[in-house]
C-alpha cells in the first residue's frame, strides 16, 4: 500500500528522546534475561497460514457461559490466589479482624472469598508506564513492594483477572509475552522498553541511526507485504503492531512469529500461576467515524476472541481466529488458519489510534509544510478506512443468533482502539456477571483534562453503558458526572464506588478508582509523546508506584489497610461478617457518598503530593532537519 510505506518513511524522522541524566529510583531487581512465555509458534512468521485442523474442528461458541478452558484455568488459579490473598491480607494487619480464622472458616466454600480484578487504562506510553508503577506496587516479587516499605505487594498475586486497553494493553502484553515478568526486569533489560528512540525511528542497533531505521522499516514492510501477498487484508495497524513488538517483545525483530494464543501453552499459565489476561478493542464498521457507547466491545484472552455483547454474543478459539468460519462453523472443505493472532497485532488492535492521531497533527508544532504532508497522507488512509484493524475473514460471518448483529453479513470485522467509545478503562470484561468479580482496582491514566489528567470520563462512560440496551446483564456502581469528579477531588485521589452493595438493583463490584496524579513527577505527558529517555521512563513508573501506594503511605498511613478492606468488602456481605471498625473508617474516608457538584470546575492544576524527583528540565524536540529528511523520502515514495 503506497501510503503506508510513505507514512512509515515520514515517521522515521518523527520524535527524538530528550536528554536527561539517568537517576536511581528505589531498589530494583537485577536485570535478567526475560524467558519467553508466548511462543514463536506461528507456522510462517507474521503471515497466517493454512494448517490441518484438530480432530474437533473449531467453532463459535455462545457467550452464555464461561468457556471450559477459562473455567479450568479459574479452578487452578483459585488454588493460587487464596493462599496469596491470605498472606497479603495478613501482612496488612487489619485491626479487629483475624484473617487466618476467616479463611479457615470459609475454606470449604471458596466462592465466599474475594475475587479480584485489575484494570489498566489506555493513554499511550503514559498509561503503559503509569500502570507499570501500579503493577510494581502490587507485585510481591518486587523488592520495593513490601507492605513494610509502604507497598501493596501481593495484590497482583491475589488477582484473578488483569485487563489492559490501548497503552494498558502494551503493559499487559509486555508482562505476559515476556514470561509474566516483573516491571523491574522490563526496565532493566536492554531488549525491551527502550523508549529512547521513538517507535517511528526503530531500535538503536549501534550503527548509524538512519541505516538502522532503514533496516527496521524494511523488515516491517516485508513482513506486512508477505501477509498481504498471502491474500490477507492489511492496514496501518499491521505496521503499528509490528513496530510495537520491537519495543514490547523480547525477541529478534520483535518476534514476528509470537502469537497471543501461545501464552496459554506454558505450564505456568495452565497451572494458574498468574492472573487471566484480557485485552479490549471496539468494533467499528468501515465508514463509521464516531464510536458510540453502544459499540460492541471485543476481548482477547489467551483462549478466545469475541464479545459478551448481545450483538454477536459469541467467542472463537484465539488460535484459529483467522479461519473462514461461516455461521459459527468451519466448512468441511476449509482449512484451519494459524498465526493470525500475532501478539503485536493484538496489542496494535487495542491501540489503533490513527484516527485520533490525525486530529493531533495541527498541535505537533511541526512546520506547516510537514503538517500538510502528514495530514494528506493520514487523510488518504482515513478515506480508505484503513485506520482500523482488519479481521478478515470475519470469524463471526453469518453468525447472528441474537438477530442483533451489525457485522454478521460482512466478511470483515473491523476493530479500533479500545478507548474509542470513551470507556478508556477496560472494565467491561471484568463486570460480566459470569466472572463474579468482587473488586476492581481501576488505574486511570487517561488524558481527559486540558493538562492530560483524568477526570472520570471512563468511569462515567461505563456507568452509562450499563444502563443502555447493550448492557446485557452487566451492572456498575453509580458514578457522578465529570465536573463532580474534579470539584470534589475524586480525580486526585483514590475513591471507592459501590460501597453499599445493598443499594444497587443487581450485584456490582466495588470499584477502587486510582487516578493518575503528580506525586514525584509530572506524568501528564501527552498520549502522542513518541519517546522517553531512561530517566523520564523510570520517573513515570516511580510516580505510578507512588500513586498506587499514596506515596508509600505518607499521604495516608492507613491506605494499605483500606485496600485490604476493599478486597474483603463483598466477601463480608456474602458471609454476613461484621465489618471491622477500621474498615468502617476506611469506607467513611474513601467511599463516594453520593454528593455531587456539577458546576463548571476551574482549570485542574494539581500540585505535587510528595517531593519532586530531581530531574533537569528538558523537552523532547523533534529535529526539523530529521523531519525534512523524512519528508524528502516520503515525497520520493509518494511519487513512485
Amino acid at each position: 500500500m503506497r501510503y503506508s510505506a510513505a507514512l512509515m518513511a515520514l515517521l522515521v524522522g518523527w520524535g527524538t528522546a530528550s536528554s536527561l541524566r539517568p537517576i536511581a529510583l528505589n531498589a530494583a531487581a537485577d536485570a535478567v534475561d526475560l524467558a519467553r512465555r508466548a511462543q514463536p509458534d506461528a507456522p510462517d512468521g507474521y503471515t497466517p497460514k493454512n494448517v490441518d485442523c484438530p480432530s474437533t474442528r473449531p467453532s463459535v461458541r455462545s457467550a452464555s457461559t464461561l468457556s471450559k478452558s477459562e473455567s479450568d484455568f479459574l479452578n487452578a488459579r483459585r488454588k493460587k490466589t487464596i493462599p496469596a490473598m491470605r498472606d497479603f491480607l495478613s501482612s496488612l494487619k487489619i485491626d479487629g479482624f483475624d484473617v487466618n480464622a476467616y479463611f479457615e472458616r470459609h475454606n470449604s466454600n471458596q466462592s465466599s472469598l474475594p475475587n479480584v480484578g485489575l484494570a489498566f487504562s489506555g493513554g499511550g506510553y503514559r498509561a503503559c508506564l503509569n500502570g507499570a508503577g501500579a503493577v510494581q506496587a502490587f507485585d510481591s516479587r518486587e523488592s520495593n513492594s513490601s507492605v513494610q516499605n509502604g507497598g501493596l505487594g501481593g495484590l497482583l498475586q491475589s488477582a484473578t483477572y488483569v485487563a489492559g486497553l490501548s497503552g494498558g494493553s502494551w503493559l499487559v502484553g509486555s508482562i505476559y509475552v515476556n514470561n509474566f515478568t516483573t516491571i523491574s526486569d522490563l526496565l532493566n533489560n536492554d531488549n525491551v522498553w527502550g523508549f529512547d528512540n521513538s517507535i517511528f525511528e526503530g531500535p538503536d542497533d549501534g550503527g548509524i541511526q538512519l541505516l538502522d531505521s532503514t533496516d527496521y522499516f524494511d523488515t516491517i514492510h516485508d513482513e506486512v507485504d508477505d501477509k498481504e501477498n498471502a491474500n490477507y487484508n492489511t492496514t496501518i495497524t499491521d505496521y503499528w503492531g509490528r513496530a510495537l513488538s520491537f519495543q514490547m517483545v523480547n525477541a529478534t525483530d520483535g518476534g514476528p512469529a509470537f502469537t497471543w494464543s501461545s501464552i496459554r501453552d506454558q505450564p505456568g499459565f495452565s497451572d494458574g500461576e498468574m492472573p487471566y489476561p484480557l485485552v479490549v478493542a471496539d468494533a467499528r464498521a468501515p465508514g463509521e467515524l464516531i464510536i458510540s457507547g453502544n459499540s460492541s466491545v471485543y476481548e482477547f484472552s489467551a483462549y478466545e476472541f469475541g464479545t459478551w455483547d448481545p450483538t454477536t454474543f459469541g467467542f472463537v478459539d484465539m488460535e484459529f481466529v483467522g479461519s473462514a468460519f461461516d455461521n459459527g462453523k468451519l466448512p468441511n472443505d476449509a482449512s484451519c488458519v494459524r498465526g493470525f493472532d500475532n501478539a503485536g497485532y493484538v496489542m496494535g488492535t487495542s491501540s489503533s489510534l490513527f484516527n485520533q492521531f490525525l486530529l493531533q497533527v495541527n498541535s505537533t508544532g511541526l512546520p506547516d509544510v510537514i503538517q500538510k504532508a502528514l495530514t494528506k497522507i493520514l487523510s488518504t488512509i482515513g478515506e480508505d478506512q484503513e485506520d482500523i484493524a482488519s479481521y478478515k475473514p470475519n470469524p463471526f460471518f453469518n453468525y447472528n443468533k441474537t438477530g442483533l448483529s451489525k457485522t454478521a453479513n460482512t466478511n470483515q470485522l473491523t476493530l479500533v482502539d479500545g478507548g474509542s467509545d470513551l470507556q478508556n478503562i477496560p472494565l467491561q470484561p471484568l463486570i460480566q456477571p459470569v466472572r463474579n468479580t468482587d473488586v476492581i482496582f481501576a488505574v486511570d491514566s487517561s488524558a481527559d483534562t486540558k493538562n492530560n489528567w483524568p477526570n472520570g470520563t471512563a468511569m462515567v462512560a461505563t456507568y452509562e453503558r450499563s444502563h443502555g440496551s447493550i448492557a446485557n446483564g452487566t451492572a456498575f456502581p453509580t458514578i457522578p458526572d465529570v465536573n463532580t469528579f474534579v470539584n470534589l477531588g475524586l480525580n486526585n485521589r483514590p475513591t471507592f464506588f459501590g460501597c453499599d452493595a445493598g443499594n444497587t438493583s443487581s450485584p456490582t463490584p466495588l470499584v477502587v478508582y486510582i487516578p493518575n496524579a503528580p506525586y514525584v513527577f509530572l506524568s501528564n505527558v501527552t498520549t502522542f509523546t513518541p519517546s522517553f529517555n531512561t530517566s523520564e521512563r523510570n520517573a513515570i513508573v516511580e510516580n505510578g508506584r507512588q500513586v498506587a501506594t499514596l506515596g508509600n503511605g505518607i499521604v495516608d498511613k492507613q491506605w494499605q489497610t483500606c485496600v485490604g478492606c476493599a478486597v474483603l468488602s463483598r466477601s463480608f456481605n456474602r458471609t454476613g461478617t461484621d465489618v471491622p471498625d477500621v474498615c468502617q473508617q476506611c469506607f467513611q474516608r474513601y467511599c463516594w457518598n453520593g454528593t455531587t457538584d456539577s458546576r463548571q470546575p476551574a482549570e485542574y492544576l494539581p500540585g505535587f503530593k510528595a517531593n519532586e524527583l530531581d530531574l533537569d528540565d528538558a523537552a523532547g524536540v523533534v529535529s526539523v532537519s530529521r523531519v525534512m529528511m523524512g519528508l524528502a523520502v516520503v515525497v520520493g515514495l509518494w511519487l513512485m
